[in-house]
């Protein structure tokens, strides 16, 4: 019973120690999370306890969040490199152009054909710099990019939110064990998974997931399962597949030739539109 006792208080002190020094949060982080992983049944009892907590919803979901957190890789969280948006060096000016001023992200990887060959990361503040600059060429980019950022792909949560801290970056590039990149992940998606969404409203945190009138959702298919059940407060499996692409060809054990509808769980999808090998979209219904 006492070491039940130790564990619950070492997490509120945690709740102190994550606004007052970091990397004492870490250290303890790290001791609280190696006996929870060594006993499952204190990690559940922690679970149900915590939310049944007169606490203020922040400190509750701070606490639910720090045990779940360590459960967790990059490639959990990460944007798919299919669905990330870049400036291609070997497209011309004005569509890069194009580019800059429509974006809604605050830094963009910069590479020539694809990431896996990715010369830097541009922060579009930076970009004011040259956008009004007569002559411009694509020289201009590089000059403020910042050199990227790779990490491994089976980093923890935890590691990466400090190596964030310490570097003082706020994207990376997840590559997997052959030096291919697989997408990239920010230290936003990380504090998300910890303290929530920033915003509101579905549609302005997640332009891929558009809710319907009839309460169904569409969902841009590389849409990422832990991503939609946060924003949507749904249940899709996550022990698979990581996406909902790879949620419904798993399903099908297929890939379909037409728009087809099945059930998963408490759920309705539907295919509405295929890209080659890839599901672009799909009708999801929570009906359970």
């Amino acid at each position: 019973m006492f070491s039940l006792i130790s564990l619950f208080v070492a997490l509120l002190l945690a709740l102190w120690l994550l606004q007052r020094n970091p990397r004492w949060l870490s250290h303890l982080f790290s001791r609280v999370m190696l006996r929870l992983n060594r006993r499952p049944a204190i990690r559940v009892w922690l679970v149900r306890l915590i939310g049944q907590m007169l606490l203020p919803d922040l400190h509750r979901r701070l606490l639910l969040g720090l045990l779940e957190l360590d459960r967790c890789t990059v490639n959990d969280i990460m944007i798919p490199r299919q669905a990330v948006s870049g400036i291609d060096l070997d497209d011309d000016l004005e569509t890069i152009l194009q580019t800059l001023r429509s974006t809604q992200h605050t830094r963009l990887p910069v590479y020539r054909g694809d990431l896996n060959h990715t010369a830097g990361i541009l922060h579009v503040r930076n970009a004011t710099r040259f956008l009004g600059r007569s002559g411009f060429n694509k020289a201009d980019i590089l000059q403020y990019c910042r050199a990227p950022y790779f990490l491994p792909e089976r980093t923890p949560l935890p590691a990466q939110l400090l190596e964030f801290q310490k570097l003082k970056r706020r994207l990376g590039l997840v590559v997997d064990e052959y030096g291919d990149v697989q997408g990239i992940v920010t230290l936003e998606s990380i504090l998300e998974e910890l303290v929530g969404e920033f915003t509101t409203r579905a549609a302005d945190r997640h332009p891929d997931i558009t809710p319907q009138k009839d309460g169904s959702c569409l969902i841009d298919g590389t849409a990422s399962l832990r991503t939609i059940n946060r924003t949507l407060g749904w249940a899709l499996p996550t022990e698979g597949p990581r996406t909902l692409n790879g949620l419904l060809l798993e399903q099908l054990e297929t890939i379909p030739e037409a728009p087809v509808g099945l059930r998963v769980g408490g759920y309705q999808l539907e295919v509405l539109q295929l890209r080659g090998h890839l599901i672009k979209s799909a009708r999801v219904l929570k009906i359970g």
